[in-house]
């Protein structure tokens, strides 16, 4: 098994940001990283912030950034927890304005509501939206949302079955003309998906996979709601990913599962996947949290890492940097 060196450092915990099924994503402003956390749940089926207009308060939504700005669609609003039908527009969050609409009046199909769904983009002016859970059922459809155009478009579904709490992420690496998604995991409502890394090629809107043996030797296991992100190590293109659910509660929503904590790298150049071995203190075993890719102030990329739930059922309230 190949292995890698990482540290974890806890920056923060604080009972005002504890929870799980939230969202956070890192947004530069003149050169400074900041994470920007809302909704989730303090208990189960009840959304916290439940004081903002706006955005209304959601549990399980997903969200991306593109320079200052946070993107947010979709998520489960209340005790029922039916998805919230905002007509395919997306919530821009910016550090520098109030929040808002960006989609309006659309003029094109849009996707379904949902929750427990992917989002990534391409850091320029295109948001990737993927799968997770409408009113019934679950879903593989891939979307694309133009910022300059304000339109939806559909891309070619992933590969089946259809899921839930899946990971997303995007990367261009060096000698490409067009950048690609990767996609691992999720739920598929029976059983936790594993042993494939899915990759959508945005040229030729065509989605292949690369097979692994997902043992926790040669590679992670299968799991959902855990996090799937690209970070440059070393300078080379890599993905990260971290923690998730193993085996569901007998409870549902309302319990929890086998945790993860395990952390793994996969080159994205050379292939394989390495485990991470950490050097003193860890995040506990979670799943349900939100993550995202972080740049160092001395460059080096890592992962921060927020809340969750953990084995215990409990909700946390910690923050979570790992470096590698």
């Amino acid at each position: 098994m190949a292995t890698m060196k990482g540290k974890w450092t806890k920056i923060a915990s604080s009972s005002s940001i504890q929870r799980s099924s939230q969202v956070l994503s890192v947004v530069n402003n003149n050169l400074d990283n900041n994470a920007l956390i809302f909704g989730g749940e303090l208990k189960p089926r009840q959304p916290v912030d439940d004081k903002c207009d706006v955005p209304p308060a959601r549990v399980g939504s997903a969200s991306a950034t593109i320079g200052d700005t946070l993107y947010l669609f979709s998520g489960r609003g209340g005790p029922s927890m039916k998805p919230l039908d905002e007509a395919g527009s997306l919530w821009a969050l910016s550090l520098n304005s109030t929040p808002k609409y960006n989609g309006g009046s659309l003029k094109c199909a849009w996707p379904d509501p949902r929750s427990y769904h992917a989002m990534t983009s391409d850091g320029q002016g295109t948001i990737y939206l993927h799968a997770g859970c409408p009113s019934v059922g679950r879903l593989t459809d891939l979307w694309a949302f133009q910022l300059h155009a304000r339109r939806w478009i559909r891309l070619a579904d992933a590969p089946s079955p259809a899921r839930g709490g899946t990971s997303i992420t995007f990367a261009h690496k060096l000698g490409e003309t067009c950048g690609k998604l990767y996609r691992m995991n999720g739920f598929d409502g029976k059983n936790e998906q594993g042993g494939a890394i899915d990759v959508y090629d945005l040229e030729m809107d065509y989605w292949s996979s690369i097979k692994f043996k997902a043992d926790g030797i040669e590679g992670p296991e299968p799991r959902s709601v855990g996090c799937l992100l690209h970070i440059i190590i070393a300078g080379r293109e890599c993905l990260v990913t971290f923690g998730g659910e193993r085996d569901p509660s007998s409870l549902g929503h309302e319990g929890a599962g086998k945790m993860l904590g395990d952390a793994w790298v996969w080159d994205l150049v050379a292939g394989g996947w390495s485990r991470v071995e950490v050097e003193g203190e860890e995040p506990c075993a979670r799943g349900w949290f939100a993550a995202d890719a972080v740049r160092r102030a001395d460059g080096t990329d890592g992962i921060v890492v927020h809340g969750g739930l953990d084995e215990q059922n409990q909700r946390m309230g910690d923050v979570w940097v790992l470096t590698l």
